[in-house]
């Protein structure tokens, strides 16, 4: 009897069966975003399901990235291959409203609102920290690979890190500012 893969290489799988790697993305495709997302997360040390919901994170599409691989009603594939806890987080980071949440998210009562549904809820701590951490993943992927990108955001994403701050791990609040500060101007 062999032992089945791991969820990763199984969510690798899913996601080219279901085109990822032929959609473009910056620095590439779709599959190689997210692959760089997920290693981000493990250089980290994110714990394993929000390390494969980074890798998954654009299942059902996001604020930003309209294109979806799975439609929300057939979300129990994706937690067949991932387990519930990470399909949670993917749907959590799929269903925010951005801009009605992120300006009060460090808040603990904080509103989240589900673009998908129109409700506010509270996610409680750790799903907001799981949450924050992904979303700055995911942008500092996208600020690192991509210039044009990187001149257009970076300052605002910078403003939103800080306060996110409360809820970044140390290495990545690290990686915030290493990617994100403006470079020092030499003084003369």
């Amino acid at each position: 009897m062999s032992a089945s893969p791991p969820p990763a290489d199984r969510a690798v799988a899913l996601l080219r069966g279901l085109g990822a790697a032929e959609i473009s993305h910056p620095g590439g495709t779709l599959l190689v975003h997210l692959q760089r997302v997920h290693r981000r997360l493990a250089a980290w040390g994110a714990r394993p399901a929000l390390q494969l919901a980074g890798l998954c994170h654009a299942f059902y599409g996001t604020d930003g990235f309209p294109a979806a691989l799975l439609p929300l009603e057939r979300r129990a594939e994706l937690a067949e291959v991932i387990g519930a806890e990470a399909e949670g987080i993917v749907y959590l980071y799929a269903s925010c409203d951005r801009k009605a949440t992120y300006p009060a998210l460090p808040d603990p009562d904080a509103a989240f609102r589900d673009r998908f549904t129109g409700h506010d809820g509270v996610p409680g701590p750790r799903l907001c920290r799981d949450f924050a951490e992904l979303t700055a993943a995911n942008e500092l992927d996208l600020a690192g690979v991509d210039p044009a990108f990187h001149e257009r955001w970076a300052a605002a994403l910078l403003a939103l890190f800080t306060r996110f701050r409360p809820l970044l791990s140390e290495p990545a609040w690290a990686a915030c500012h290493t990617v994100l500060a403006p470079e020092p101007r030499p003084q003369g």
